[in-house]
């Protein structure tokens, strides 16, 4: 079954990407988040990650989001900041106007009395339209996700692959959607390097379930697997390596660990619910403290480089700014991720930031 899909993909050798996704960086900037350099310094927060070693940035799409943000015009609006750094860019589509992820795989609503051949033609020309304007504004991506932790489908119901729609004609369906994605990609932008993106980072057989299903309906051409990774829901280190192991010997692409994060603290703040809010959701070798945080960030990066054949492609630490501002919208409440940043609830960079490559 594998041999058939094992490629380089269309890009040659890279150097080891390390990524931050800031999506929500413009809605914290305007309700008054600010950052910090290591002087105390107030800074640009893409010129503080620069600094400190980051090559790449991530920034989610949504089609039409109810309250502006993560839309096309402000996605053009931050890329624009990320590229004239010199920076690389990853974007990631949800097609959704919220939400993407393993429990929310919602249609636009615009697209939500389409059928399956008038969606497939509404992904492939949205694809194509986002990244052509991006294009123009001197702000295209190097690469771009097809969807977003897609392992149980994408665009519910019509590509829905999980429970009782784990069938040969819903995984044709969700292939061809797929493919629209890819198609309207490469239209826009011929060497766009395109990333298929799961949540499986310490679940090697479901893994390979979805790349061999997927494959079997025609999806093998694309660029770089893409995995998510948080201790607390897909396990240890070593199930990560596991993972990355078997994909890499099985499929010969690179592999990015596209979403990971570890908190820095437990400490209960005044308003704020954690998700991650208790030692027992953790690995024991990592504490939840500054150091604890470097500690696992380093341990990380090592894993990720040590994927055989070179093709540990790097990674992205999801939403490392993500500051407790006044409630926001695309939440709408305050921040329940704020001890798992790299910087402190006042935007000053925490001691993980000095370990962004798996040094310091």
């Amino acid at each position: 079954m594998a041999d058939d899909q094992t490629t380089q993909g269309r890009v040659g050798e890279r150097a080891f990407t390390v990524g931050m996704d800031v999506s929500f960086l413009d809605e914290v900037e305007e309700a008054g988040g600010v950052y910090f350099d290591r002087d105390g310094r107030k800074a640009d927060l893409l010129q503080v990650l620069q600094e400190r070693g980051t090559t790449a940035i991530r920034l989610r799409l949504w089609n039409d989001p109810p309250g502006g943000y993560c839309n096309l015009e402000r996605t053009i609006s931050v890329a624009r900041r990320i590229k004239a750094l010199g920076l690389g860019f990853l974007l990631d589509f949800h097609y959704s106007d919220r939400w993407a992820d393993p429990a929310n795989q919602r249609k636009p609503a615009a697209w939500a009395a389409l059928n399956e051949a008038a969606l497939r033609e509404a992904v492939r020309d949205y694809t194509r339209d986002a990244l052509t304007a991006l294009l123009r504004a001197d702000a295209a991506p190097d690469t771009v996700q097809i969807g977003n932790e897609i392992t149980p489908g994408m665009l519910w119901d019509d590509g829905r692959v999980d429970g009782d729609r784990d069938t040969d004609a819903q995984w044709a369906k969700l292939a061809g959607l797929v493919r629209a994605g890819m198609d309207g990609a490469r239209e826009a932008l011929p060497d766009v390097r395109i990333m298929i993106h799961i949540d499986r980072g310490g679940d090697l057989d479901a893994s390979e379930r979805f790349f061999d299903r997927l494959g079997a309906y025609g999806i093998a051409d694309f660029d770089c697997i893409g995995l998510s990774y948080y201790p607390w829901w897909h396990g240890t280190l070593d199930d990560l390596r596991r993972t990355l192991n078997g994909l890499a010997l099985r499929y010969g692409k690179p592999i990015n660990v596209v979403e990971t994060a570890y908190p820095w603290t437990l400490d209960k703040r005044e308003g704020l619910d954690f998700i991650v809010h208790d030692a027992a959701q953790l690995p024991e070798a990592y504490s939840p403290t500054e150091e604890g945080q470097a500690r696992c960030l380093r341990d990380f990066v090592r894993v990720v480089r040590e994927t055989p054949g070179g093709l540990g492609d790097g990674y992205y630490w999801w939403e490392p700014a993500w500051t407790p501002v006044k409630p926001m919208w695309s939440v709408g409440h305050g921040n329940n991720w704020s001890n798992l940043t790299l910087v402190d609830f006042e935007g000053r960079p925490l001691r993980a930031m000095e370990a962004l490559r798996g040094e310091g």
